[in-house]
């Protein structure tokens, strides 16, 4: 999926000064240094046009005189005149290269920010191939905007300005002549920009695309090899590849096509003025110094007149990456909540544990007529007790997990802890109550040890320890450097069972109030399970928890189970009332039909004898 589809830059008439001008809160900080740059260069554009004038002194003086000393002189005047201008183009580059730098550093800290800041239904509609190219390709185009378009827009602007004086105050008729080309330009410079700004959004787009397959290819790369499917990707990669170079094809027709005009407009004017200004040499109506200083004034603008063409293009880039960067900052971010509103309803509730209160939740990007997944889910998890929740596959259990640390927000209802509702909490406030662990685990690239202790701040050797041993993960001490070992990105250095361990020990490391595990146990070989739910026990003996299970033995860890249903909670309590009252459960548990089984069949043949455990039944014994 493209990000473009959506793009508001595509729903509304753009215009590239509106879209730079937004540039200006992280520009300002360094204003005083590019402002200092720009008068640098417009004073170094300047002094080539002094060289003319030195020029016709030099011609119509010390040469028609025959003067020697006359000639030196002149000649070490356009000496010191070339020498000082390389000067001040270097101080000016020197004036913007570290601001800018600074600059570019800031907007992708802001970028990075901001994508932390986002909620879920955000990053799950967004490739993160095109988040990748406008936090790196885009924002790269914007810093070289500042150092050189920006910049000579206005000493190219100033210079030609004053160029045309000297030209019409040397001779108004010859400066007319160069003249007659602007109004040209100026259509041509419209209509060029109108096009390739359509064209460059599509590249950048492009580009983001791109990024995605490449990503997805490296992340990817034990599924492509074995299923055999590297044709098939370096196919796709292929196609997207060839769309891309017709499109910068297509922005260098647009560019050439310009830059011809630009150029040979004015070179037909200055050889329509030289042959004009030599007839007039001829009658002896212009002298010849004037001429010389006339057509090295022509000449001294070419540079400045050609590269219009030039910057209006990278002006056009960096509106649109400019663009594509704001549409990211400007999407909404989820909601911190009201600290003032996070205290309990009274003193009594706040050991009240979890409630679900007719919630609902429909994603954002669904279909008005699909219902919605989770419909009036109404669920009580009691102060220290944990509760499995079951459900066919496609049920909506992990979404309803993912309500609770509110990496999605509910459509209606509430959720609360303890009494307080979760919106009303801030989010860092929720994090510190809520831990959670997901049947994908997902790793960093960082050590083992910080994986984990990205579980609790500040946490020490003695947590990471104790959160080793409940996940059963001593294989870490085992790595080359232990827990300072590299797990490589996603951990895929580490089998599936080994990155699920870590993953439930970062849950359990901050000893949260609410826990709450997806399936935590999936890829766990049985002799491992087992060992993990033995010391998963003690964690949840002192936690509330809200465990999602496929499979008898987790269902086992929980005082009382909910089976979720067609979005709503269908049935609650213990695994032995559900096996003798509701026929959907013992179908999830046994994986067939019930027709002649037992609930005991449905039992473990070595399950625990169940007895009461803080003050509710069917937690096994620990």
């Amino acid at each position: 999926m493209s990000a473009s589809a959506d793009s508001p830059s595509q729903e509304r008439p753009r215009s590239v000064v509106r879209s730079l001008l937004r540039l200006w809160p992280y520009v300002r900080p360094v204003r005083v240094r590019l402002f200092t740059a720009a008068f640098v260069a417009v004073i170094a554009s300047c002094l080539s046009l002094v060289i003319p004038l030195v020029l016709k002194w030099l011609v119509d003086g010390p040469v028609a005189g025959r003067d020697p000393g006359g000639v030196w002189l002149g000649g070490a005047l356009l000496l010191g005149l070339g020498v000082l201008e390389a000067v001040l183009f270097g101080f000016r580059r020197w004036l913007v290269a570290r601001p800018l730098a600074g600059v570019e550093a800031a907007m992708r800290s802001a970028f990075y920010r901001r994508l932390q800041r986002l909620p879920v239904s955000f990053h799950d509609r967004w490739p993160s191939g095109q988040l990748l190219s406008r936090a790196t390709t885009d924002l790269q185009l914007v810093r070289m905007f500042l150092a050189f378009p920006l910049t000579f827009l206005l000493v190219n602007g100033t210079t030609i300005a004053v160029g045309f004086v000297i030209l019409l105050l040397q001779d108004w008729l010859l400066g007319l002549v160069l003249l007659a080309p602007v109004i040209p330009l100026v259509v041509l410079c419209s209509l060029f920009e109108t096009k390739y700004s359509k064209v460059a959004r599509t590249a950048q787009d492009q580009v983001g695309d791109l990024t995605t397959v490449v990503e997805e290819g490296v992340l990817g790369i034990r599924i492509i090899k074995g299923f055999g499917r590297n044709r098939s990707q370096a196919r796709a990669f292929a196609t997207l590849s060839r769309s891309l170079r017709s499109t910068e094809l297509r922005k260098a027709r647009l560019l050439a096509g310009l830059w011809a005009l630009i150029m040979a407009l004015p070179e037909l004017a200055i050889g329509a003025a030289l042959v004009l200004g030599t007839l007039q040499v001829a009658d002896g109506t212009l002298s010849a110094g004037t001429l010389v200083a006339f057509l090295s004034t022509a000449l001294a603008l070419r540079w400045p007149v050609e590269s219009i063409g030039f910057l209006i293009a990278m002006s056009n880039d960096s509106a649109t990456a400019t663009d594509r960067f704001f549409e990211v900052m400007d999407e909404p971010e989820a909601a911190q909540g009201d600290a003032r509103a996070s205290a309990p309803r009274t003193e009594s509730v706040r050991e009240d544990g979890l409630r679900f209160e007719g919630v609902e939740f429909a994603y954002p990007d669904s279909p008005a007529d699909v219902p919605p997944v989770l419909r009036g889910v109404d669920l009580h998890i009691r102060h220290g007790e944990t509760l499995a929740l079951v459900g066919a596959t496609g049920s909506g259990k992990t979404t309803l997990t993912a309500l609770v640390p509110r990496l999605h927000e509910t459509t209606r209802g509430r959720i609360t802890l303890d009494g307080a509702d979760i919106t009303g909490l801030t989010r860092a406030r929720l994090r510190e109550l809520v831990a959670v662990a997901f049947e994908e685990p997902t790793l960093f690239s960082a050590t083992a040890a910080e994986n984990v202790l990205m579980g609790m701040e500040g946490g020490g050797p003695a947590e990471l320890d104790r959160a080793l041993g409940v996940a059963q993960a001593g294989f870490v001490r085992n790595l080359p450097a232990g827990a300072a070992t590299e797990v490589g990105e996603q951990g895929l250095s580490l089998s599936g069972g080994q990155r699920q361990r870590l993953a439930l020990a970062r849950a359990v490391v901050g000893g949260p109030r609410f826990l709450v595990l997806d399936d935590p146990l999936s890829a766990l070989d049985v002799h491992t399970e087992a060992l993990v739910e033995a010391a998963l026990r003690e964690v949840l003996a002192t936690t509330t928890a809200l465990v999602v299970a496929h499979r008898p033995s987790t269902v086992l860890l929980a005082d009382r189970v909910a089976l979720l249903s067609g979005g709503r909670i269908s049935a609650v309590g213990t695994h032995h009332e559900l096996l003798h009252t509701s026929a959907e459960y013992r179908t999830l548990m046994s994986g067939s039909p019930q027709e002649g089984h037992g609930p005991s069949a449905l039992l473990p043949a070595d399950a625990p004898t169940v007895r009461p455990a803080h003050g509710h039944e069917g937690r096994p014994a620990r």
